[in-house]
């Protein structure tokens, strides 16, 4: 009996684990058989093994071939062991020298002609195989920048068996792939800039807050009122994302298969809109063997959740704990995965069910009972959770045709990045921002000057400020001093901060 081995991973949530592939051929009836927690897709790659293989002259030999997939306790799925299969087989049967096999890994599906096709999970193998010592990977051509935006491991883009056939007898040996010749995708949205929008200063104040300390955001206001055109124009605010970021997004999207194909690292930061009628497994993530959702495709960017009342109530709730945490937990069957999802959170409402409570132009048919029924939709837990709470009425004729341009969304950026710097010379961490500030660490860093304590314990008074609201204006009052570059907080910033609490309809003196 003859033995031999190719190496290939496995995505188990967000992490590749490397998988063996090893061939046996030996005497017995005639047959392909696959082994090692194959699902569905991984025991249907029988049949295209059988013709790719013969497609290059390779046909299955007349013997009894086993395939087994090791470690035999890890569940695999999907296509991405195909080729590692093919090439396992062909070395096992002397057709390729088995040695060459042991310093590379492979990746890729395989048609029945023996084209390679892109596979899902790349950057996680490549992280994988780098690990484990093996610093040559050949994948499909289509994922071949993904995995070469990792670096340090050097890649090798195959577009047929043929190809991987004839590398790795020597033949004709595959260039490596040059990762910085890969296009990289522009880090901006020219389509969405925020000189676009005609009036609703307070809103455009209120953005320009949320991404300075990445504070949560509630618009409330009339259809067509420029809620959604608002929100669009939140992750042009950001600061540019850093190339961990950019990783760590990019290897999220591959994962749940909405990489692009060719698709290189995903500078630019992710916006998320997911419809009203999406489930709570649809946000938060789920399947069989379960995939990020809507929550960890968000990461690093903004969820713009529409009409908030009309999501389920179990899918809001499921915003909760990434809200709290930054990280959204799934348990299924198959075990339990934890996908990153540390998200700027927008969301915007009607007024009430028909939309035009409060609009001149337009009569409201709610009752108070319809309208207590509608927001009572939104927990109260979830409400405490969100910072701004900001009206956006309906805007006056003399607003369309404006001229001139508003600030564009470069130079509101500029105020941000400076406001961000300020918070990453306070704590040392590019991820801790005054959104996600402890108590401890607002009352190190939170320095209010005496009028601005004394402003706070007369709202406290006038407004019935928890204690958790109470940190939660000081939390937005800290952004507003970085964005005017103050070390203290004065007066003035907390007067702001109060007029993005719900129900502060006047201000407090």
């Amino acid at each position: 009996m003859t033995v031999a081995r190719a190496f290939s991973a496995a995505v188990v949530g967000l992490d590749g684990q490397t998988v063996v592939v090893e061939t046996a051929i030996g005497t017995g009836l005639p047959g392909l058989t696959i082994v090692g927690l194959a699902d569905t897709a991984v025991k249907e790659s029988r049949e295209r093994l059988r013709a790719a293989l013969r497609h290059v002259g390779f046909p299955l030999p007349g013997r009894n071939v086993v395939v087994n997939l090791a470690p035999a306790d890890l569940p695999k799925a999907g296509t991405a062991l195909d080729l590692a299969a093919a090439l396992s087989i062909l070395a096992a049967n002397g057709d390729i020298p088995a040695s060459a096999l042991s310093a590379i890994t492979v990746l890729g599906e395989l048609a029945l002609d023996g084209t390679l096709r892109p596979v899902p999970g790349v950057l996680a193998v490549a992280e994988a195989s780098r690990r484990d010592g093996r610093t040559e990977l050949l994948v499909p051509t289509e994922n071949a920048a993904e995995a070469a935006a990792l670096g340090g491991i050097v890649v090798r883009a195959v577009p047929h068996l043929g190809a991987a056939i004839a590398h790795v007898c020597g033949r004709e040996i595959l260039p490596a792939f040059d990762g910085a010749a890969a296009p990289a995708g522009p880090p901006d949205d020219p389509e969405f800039d925020l000189s676009d929008v005609r009036g609703q200063g307070l809103a455009r104040r209120a953005l320009e807050i949320a991404a300075a300390g990445a504070h949560n955001l509630l618009m409330t206001g009339p259809p067509g009122a420029g809620k959604t055109m608002l929100a669009r124009r939140l992750p042009g605010l950001l600061p540019k994302a850093s190339r961990e970021e950019a990783l760590e997004v990019t290897r999220i999207w591959s994962v749940a298969g909405r990489l692009p194909a060719g698709s290189g690292l995903l500078w630019r930061r992710p916006f998320r809109s997911p419809h009203h009628g999406a489930s709570a497994a649809a946000l938060a993530g789920g399947g069989v063997d379960p995939k990020p959702g809507e929550l960890s495709l968000a990461h690093f960017g903004v969820l713009f959740l529409d009409e908030l009342p009309e999501f389920r109530r179990d899918a809001l709730e499921a915003l909760r704990e990434p809200l709290e945490d930054g990280v959204v937990s799934v348990a299924r069957a198959a075990g339990s995965r934890t996908f990153p999802a540390r998200f700027l959170l927008v969301a915007a409402m009607n007024p009430c069910p028909c939309g035009f409570r409060g609009d001149p132009r337009h009569a409201c048919r709610c009752t108070d009972r319809d309208i207590g029924r509608y927001r009572r939709k939104i927990s109260g837990p979830l409400l405490d959770r969100i910072d701004l709470h900001v009206e956006v009425p309906a805007l006056a004729a003399s607003d369309f045709g404006a001229g001139g341009e508003g600030e564009p969304s470069a130079a509101v950026r500029a105020r941000v990045v400076a406001a961000r710097g300020r918070q990453l010379a306070r704590t040392g961490d590019p991820r801790l921002t005054n959104g996600g500030l402890s108590g401890r660490a607002l009352r190190r860093d939170g320095r209010l000057t005496e009028p601005a304590r004394r402003l706070l314990e007369r709202a406290v008074d006038r407004l019935g400020l928890s204690a958790r609201a109470y940190h939660r204006v000081v939390r937005v009052a800290l952004s507003i001093a970085d964005l005017e570059g103050s070390d203290r907080i004065g007066d003035g910033p907390v007067a702001e901060a109060l007029r993005y609490r719900p129900g502060a309809s006047a201000p407090v003196t």
